[in-house]
């Protein structure tokens, strides 16, 4: 009897146990539901997708990326897997294995795509524009609506890319490619010797006349006194190719590439417009004056650059912010100095605050996913997904443009102190930041300070930002089926280079338009343009030929 006894008040004893066991956990997932998730930042936005607990918990999956960027650097190599902390980090936080192939955008990058997609597709890639038209066109690319929305991609919605701009980035009406994230800022800006203008006793040019002076003068007055002559005002280059974008004749004639006047409702073509006829009219003559280096034009890439910072021309144009900074030990500034002591290049624009020297940002490269990657492997795809939102957010964006916090930045606030150990992982650390722009912090609310930048580069920094900039079209276009841009382009810069080098004048050029227009469909092209733009600005928009009278 008394055993039995005992047995019941076991029962009983173990009931009450588990009863307030239950209690407890109820009280715990009460406080859990009331407060932020586990892997969510403090606005309430995933930083890695399912949080710390829920990643062990699924299948670890092995990722392949074939991705390249525009800021990537060109000597970066990736490091061992025990000091990648960015690799670590990801497979840690998303349970995954990751095949990272990353280099710096270029035409070798595009072919070994091709070949890639051809043979063995990656779960993620970046492509270029005009390729991600053509896999679209073959039926290559996967639909990414199920992917690619506020839903799964908060982050990238909340501070980088519009669901606007997503639409507008549409091809061949469909979402089938997503724009990397892109920077909004413009830094291009000419750069003169202010050493051979305060030798000659001239002004900073402020206007284009000014600077087409300036160039007479390094060009023929000796600026670096070595009697020899071997001098120019500006050097450029137009990769064997047409006219350097550099040259001052387009803008002063309020030519762009791509030329979109919201308020009269026109879009006007920069390279085949008729106007085409003034602006190289103004550009031979300029040549003709022997005030511009004579190898402008087989220049290739950073040849130009390379003559300016060898002291042998007065003015080059930039385009990076760095350009010519001295916190840059290679920007041009650097070059010069460890040559001539004495050189300084100083920005400068010679349209004021009349003209943009350059038009504003539109969304670069995409990323996309493969059709058939898409249907055999979608939950790679998916946690691809989750990890690009990672590396939009506040944590990943610092991790991968800034390192470990404590090692090398430090933090107050939301303003980041850049330390001296950064400069030994920036290089590799450009592999990751294919994804988001280094130059956009503000976008996430983040104040960067370098303290390796002088009061010289803040100046010029601050300089540069002053400068206006021409709206662009506000969309990717596309031209019609059928038309070939590629060789409408080729035979545009080859009419240019005839005009330029063949004949006396530019009296041919509304003959080689009408060429254009017809022959190699530039009008059908180009009315498909002016359609499409209307059509994201919700206005009516004509293709404007130009006229030679403007």
């Amino acid at each position: 009897m008394e055993k039995r006894k005992l047995k019941v008040w076991l029962v009983v004893l173990i009931a009450m146990v588990m009863m307030v066991s239950a209690c407890s956990n109820a009280n715990n997932d009460g406080k859990t539901n009331t407060s932020k998730a586990e892997g969510e930042n403090s606005s309430g936005k995933s930083n890695n997708g399912d949080g710390e607990g829920a990643k062990n918990e699924r299948e670890q999956l092995e990722l392949n990326w074939y991705v390249a960027g525009s800021e990537v650097s060109n000597n970066a190599v990736m490091p061992s897997s025990k000091d990648d902390f960015v690799k670590q980090a990801i497979e840690e936080k998303f349970n995954v294995k990751l095949n990272f192939t990353s280099s710096l955008y270029s035409a070798d990058y595009e072919k070994q795509l091709n070949t890639k997609l051809a043979a063995d597709p990656p779960h993620l890639f970046v492509a270029g524009g005009r390729q991600s038209q053509t896999l679209t066109l073959d039926g290559l690319l996967a639909d990414m609506t199920p992917f690619v929305n506020p839903e799964t991609m908060p982050n990238y919605f909340e501070y980088w890319v519009s669901e606007q701009e997503l639409e507008r980035y549409a091809i061949e009406n469909s979402f089938v490619r997503a724009p990397v994230p892109f920077s909004r800022n413009r830094y291009t800006s000419y750069y003169i010797r202010k050493d051979w203008l305060d030798k000659l006793q001239l002004e900073v040019p402020s206007s284009y006349e000014d600077m087409l002076e300036v160039m007479r003068k390094f060009t023929f007055d000796d600026p670096d006194g070595n009697g020899a002559g071997d001098t120019y005002g500006m050097s450029a280059s137009g990769n064997g190719l047409t006219y350097s974008g550099d040259f001052p004749q387009m803008v002063h004639n309020e030519l762009w590439a791509m030329t979109f006047d919201k308020e009269k409702g026109t879009y006007r073509d920069g390279g085949t417009d008729l106007e085409m006829e003034k602006i190289l009219t103004e550009i031979k003559a300029m040549l003709a004056e022997n005030i511009v280096d004579p190898d402008w034009f087989l220049n290739k890439g950073t040849a130009h650059w390379d003559k300016a910072a060898n002291g042998k021309a007065g003015i080059v144009m930039g385009h990076a912010k760095d350009f010519a900074l001295d916190a840059n030990p290679n920007s041009i500034q650097s070059r010069i100095k460890a040559i001539i002591p004495e050189a300084e290049f100083v920005p400068f624009t010679p349209f004021g605050q009349e003209k943009g020297l350059t038009l504003s940002a539109l969304p670069g490269n995409p990323f996309a996913f493969h059709t058939t990657v898409a249907e055999k492997e979608p939950e790679a795809i998916k946690r691809s997904v989750e990890i690009l939102d990672w590396l939009a957010s506040e944590e990943g964006y610092l991790l991968t443009k800034y390192g470990q916090e404590g090692v090398h930045y430090t933090r107050e606030g939301n303003t980041i102190t850049v330390k001296e150990a950064y400069n030994e992982v920036a290089s590799w650390l450009s592999l990751y930041g294919f994804f988001t722009p280094k130059d956009d912090a503000n976008q996430l609310g983040l104040t960067i300070i370098d303290p390796t930048y002088t009061e010289r580069d803040l100046a010029i920094v601050d300089e540069i930002r002053s400068y206006p900039v021409k709206e662009h079209i506000g969309t990717n276009v596309a031209p019609p089926e059928g038309a070939d841009l590629g060789a409408l382009r080729t035979k545009m810069r080859e009419y240019h280079v005839k005009v330029l080098f063949e004949e006396p004048d530019a009296s041919n050029w509304p003959k080689y338009h009408e060429e254009l227009m017809t022959t190699f469909r530039g009008r059908d092209t180009f009315n498909a343009y002016a359609e499409q733009i209307g059509a994201a600005h919700g206005i009516e928009v004509v293709f404007d030929e130009g006229s030679v009278d403007q």
